[in-house]
């Protein structure tokens, strides 16, 4: 085991801030026990690690077990916004800038890992929250390992590019996903490698990267961009719920994709920024009109 304690100059919000890399209240890889002590667990370049967050008046204290623990005791400060640069974020809008000092502890983490980020935006591809968070715990369960350190078998790691290879297309049918989010997975679990040299890049030259593998698009690059690097500017273009939440928020209608890029445009280069302090506190559209159905793809 490897532990640390971290001292930020801002009151950090876990939850808020960690609250992306969740996928649902089930998710095998993230869970908060009784103790408020924030369990997550990743992938690394050494292997798997758990990761035991807790914050108290002292600071932000860390723990790691696994191969992994080395690797990611680094990169846990990231998790929780130490690389985030607001300096320049001075929103004038009202809304937005109320939205902010509503939340000073909101920043945008960086996982420094893009595998396991862009699993989790590829099983969201075109599906309800609801599926697509079925469909991640059943993954994980399937072809996950066990999770480094005390929590063990109560939770699950990514499973890596060659694991993810290994499924059967009777596993994928368990698992629940469609065609072609299965030949997308596999798409990127070839090159995965590859896709981890994006780090390095630009957030425009690292989404190109991404798009290359077939199956991925500027919503899925977006998405897990905006974990991986905290990019604070990548809009989920194509979002169903996204362009809804920005327009009710800044001008009390619902928009499209196009309408509400116009809308951020103002806040760049933290667009981002600004759609997570909306998606934080402010209020929701009105629902209308019947729900998504839920597809069942272990049946098809």
């Amino acid at each position: 085991m490897q532990s640390g304690t971290w001292q930020p100059s801002w009151p950090v919000d876990v939850a808020r801030t960690l609250g992306p890399l969740r996928h649902g209240g089930r998710d095998p890889s993230f869970r908060r026990d009784a103790d408020g002590v924030w369990w997550r667990t990743t992938t690394t370049p050494e292997g798997p690690a758990t990761v035991a967050v807790r914050v108290d008046r002292e600071g932000v204290h860390h723990a790691a077990w696994g191969p992994g623990s080395d690797w990611v005791m680094g990169t846990v400060p990231g998790w929780l916004g130490a690389e985030d640069d607001r300096s320049d974020f001075r929103p004038t809008d009202p809304i937005v800038a109320r939205l902010d000092s509503r939340f000073p502890g909101l920043r945008l983490g960086r996982t420094n890992r893009i595998w396991d980020t862009l699993v989790a935006a590829i099983i969201e591809q075109k599906v309800t929250s609801v599926e697509a968070h079925l469909a991640w715990r059943s993954l994980l369960l399937t072809a996950g390992s066990p999770a480094p350190g005390p929590v063990g078998e109560r939770m699950r790691v990514v499973p890596t590019p060659e694991a993810l290879l290994e499924l059967t297309d009777w596993q994928w049918h368990r698992i629940g996903l469609d065609g072609q989010r299965r030949r997308s997975l596999r798409a990127a679990a070839t090159v995965a490698q590859r896709l981890e040299a994006g780090l390095g890049l630009s957030p425009q030259d690292a989404a190109s990267r991404l798009q290359v593998v077939p199956g991925i698009g500027i919503w899925t690059a977006a998405e897990t961009l905006q974990r991986a690097i905290g990019d604070q500017d990548a809009v989920s273009v194509g979002d169903y719920h996204v362009p809804s939440l920005v327009g009710w928020a800044l001008i009390g209608e619902r928009v499209d994709d196009e309408r509400m890029l116009e809308l951020l445009e103002p806040f760049r280069p933290h667009r981002q920024r600004v759609v997570r302090l909306i998606e934080c506190g402010a209020p929701r559209p009105p629902r209308r009109g019947p729900r998504s159905p839920i597809r069942s793809y272990r049946s098809i």
